[in-house]
């Protein structure tokens, strides 16, 4: 029987304590008649690189967290929440899907006084990420994809193939129980402090948002493999960083850049599921660090 108890939301509480331990600003823009608020640390300029950082699916900015501790306090980092998620603004009309969402992202970007440009994101953030960065003029300095979503399991797969929308699906909790399995099952399975801690932080926002969640769910299925047209010999200077527990976006998804952008650089964590920057925020950022370092200039 389905665990539908109420809880309070103290989500926006905890958030604004984050930012302000961060020393964070929320911003807000309009992008694509979308109310979109973002995170602000440090100002653009000529000497520092500004890092986007995107987030996954049914996530929201605060998903890195633990990283704006970790990256260098002159960097110039925008973190926003994605038209139709976290704070940001969603419509039952629009369209969510990943060439959408990039393009609302450009459009934010290009009316920003920003260079030094390098994208990062994470799962379904990784997949608009990678789209973004071929739709950008001048081209971003570096692409960092961290357990991207939009990556094939086998060379050979149609990138045109869309995918079953199914409303069960891990990502989209329809009770508090189906909330437990999301927060503990992206790493190896095993319920953790913070899994349970996250469940019940994010478990009445999340119940919450199920029908936005299975709209948007349903527009990256429809073309899922997105990226795939776009990473290339013309893709930026590239990074993957990948959890070898990954349960939502399998380990063997690495072995499709060996042959699409043999040029990039890949890590793999071992030990670690879905999300590198929360489950080890320290050698993730630190391979960031490395990379954006090298090629900022």
């Amino acid at each position: 029987m389905p665990m539908n108890l109420p809880a309070p939301n103290v989500w926006p509480i905890a958030r604004t304590g984050q930012r302000l331990l961060h020393l964070a600003k929320r911003r807000v823009a309009t992008v694509d008649d979308h109310r979109m608020v973002y995170l602000e640390r440090g100002t653009p300029g000529p000497d520092r690189p500004t890092l986007v950082l995107i987030h996954g699916f049914a996530s929201m900015k605060e998903n890195w967290g633990f990283w704006l501790p970790r990256l260098p306090r002159h960097w110039h980092l925008l973190v926003p929440d994605l038209p139709g998620l976290g704070e940001s603004e969603y419509q039952v009309d629009a369209n969510y899907g990943y060439e959408a969402q990039a393009r609302r992202l450009r459009d934010w970007l290009t009316s920003m006084p920003i260079g030094n440009l390098h994208l990062v994101g994470s799962s379904m953030g990784g997949a608009i990420a990678a789209v973004l960065a071929h739709q950008l003029a001048p081209a971003p300095r570096s692409l960092t994809l961290l357990n991207s979503a939009g990556i094939p399991e086998r060379p050979d797969s149609d990138p045109e193939a869309r995918f079953e929308a199914n409303g069960d699906h891990l990502l989209i909790p329809q009770d508090w129980k189906g909330v437990y399995r999301m927060f503990n099952s992206v790493g190896d399975g095993k319920a953790t402090v913070s899994g349970l801690a996250m469940t019940a932080l994010l478990g009445p926002d999340l119940l919450q948002r199920a029908p936005a969640l299975r709209h948007i769910f349903r527009d990256m299925a429809a073309d899922g493999l997105a990226p795939v047209r776009y990473l290339g010999p013309s893709t930026p200077p590239l990074q993957v960083q990948w959890g070898d527990r990954d349960r939502i976006t399998p380990t063997r998804c690495v072995d499709w850049f060996a042959t699409a952008t043999p040029q990039a650089e890949v890590h793999v964590f071992r030990g670690i599921g879905h999300l590198p920057m929360l489950e080890n925020p320290s050698r993730s950022a630190r391979v960031l660090r490395d990379f954006v370092r090298r090629h900022d200039h």
